[in-house]
Parts: structure tokens; sequence; C-alpha cells
């Protein structure tokens, strides 16, 4: 399992390297989305599944694509025709194609070459644990975060709404 954790980890930086030389936001966060599949992966050699599915579910998954509506309602890329037609082209999806079949590759290796009586890791993190862990001493630190999200997400509703202009003087 030394050969997955390592493997995805190097994804995971050359992804994020793409993430920052990237000059287009959308190219950015489709890059970001690969490296937090890789990192989940990271998880997933460590012996901790449940993780590895909450990087999934809610990193790759549900912020990730309120960052894409997001960027899309504030409309921070250039929008033209021409712009768009080289967003078309095969050379520009190369690279996060090539690092996803690079993922699916090594999940494909370590669900069929491992012996099925083999576990993942020495000890796994069940969905109690992580549970009574969240919401005992870090209670406060889980609230604050939901407040700091809740607070990003009325900020960027209130960025990109279009005011309506009165008529009346």
């Amino acid at each position: 399992m030394e050969f997955a954790f390592y493997f995805s980890a190097g994804v995971a930086v050359a992804s994020t390297l793409g993430v920052i030389t990237s000059k287009n936001p959308v190219h950015a966060l489709l890059y970001l989305i690969i490296s937090l599949l890789a990192v989940s992966m990271v998880f997933f050699s460590l012996g901790a599944p449940f993780a590895g599915a909450l990087e999934i579910i809610v990193y790759a998954g549900a912020i990730m694509v309120l960052f894409v509506f997001v960027v899309m309602m504030l409309n921070l890329g250039p929008a033209s025709v021409q712009q768009e037609r080289t967003w078309l082209t095969p050379g520009i999806w190369i690279g996060p194609a090539l690092l996803c079949a690079v993922l699916l590759g090594q999940l494909l290796y370590v669900l069929f070459a491992v012996p099925s009586g083999v576990t993942i890791g020495h000890t796994t993190v069940d969905a109690k644990a992580v549970g009574i862990h969240l919401f005992g001493p870090y209670l406060l630190a889980v609230e604050l975060a939901s407040m700091l999200l809740l607070a990003a997400l009325v900020a960027a509703y209130h960025l990109g709404r279009n005011d309506i202009k009165d008529a009346t003087p």
C-alpha cells in the first residue's frame, strides 16, 4: 500500500501545481477537484476509508460545485465565443484527463491486485468515532466552520446578484 500512498500523493502535488499555474479560474478548479480526489486516495491508502469518502462527498462534490457556480456567477473568466472554442480543443483537457486516468488506474490496481482478504490499513476509523470527536471536544470548531461557510455563501450571493434600478427619482 506504500505504492498507492506515494502515487496518489504525487498526483495530488502535480494537480496542485496545475491549480497554482493555471491562468483560467475554471481550469484551476478542475485541477483542484483532481487534487482533492487524490487526497481522498491518500486517506484510503492510510486506512481511513470514512475520511476518504467524506473527502470525495464534501470537498470534491459539494464545495467544489459551489466554487464552480460562484466562478460562473461572478463571471471571473473572459466570456467570448473564441475563448470558449479554445476550451473545447483536446489539448486543454490532456492534463486533467491524464491525472484522472492515473488515479483510475491506481484504484483499479488496488481493487483487483490486492487479495480480497487484506484490509486497506491496520486500523479503520468509523463514522461513530468521527462523530464523537467532531461533536465532543471540537464542537466549537465545527460550529465556527459552518458559520464561515454560511457567511461565504451570503457574500457570494450579494456579489453576484443584479441590482434592480428604480425608475422613480
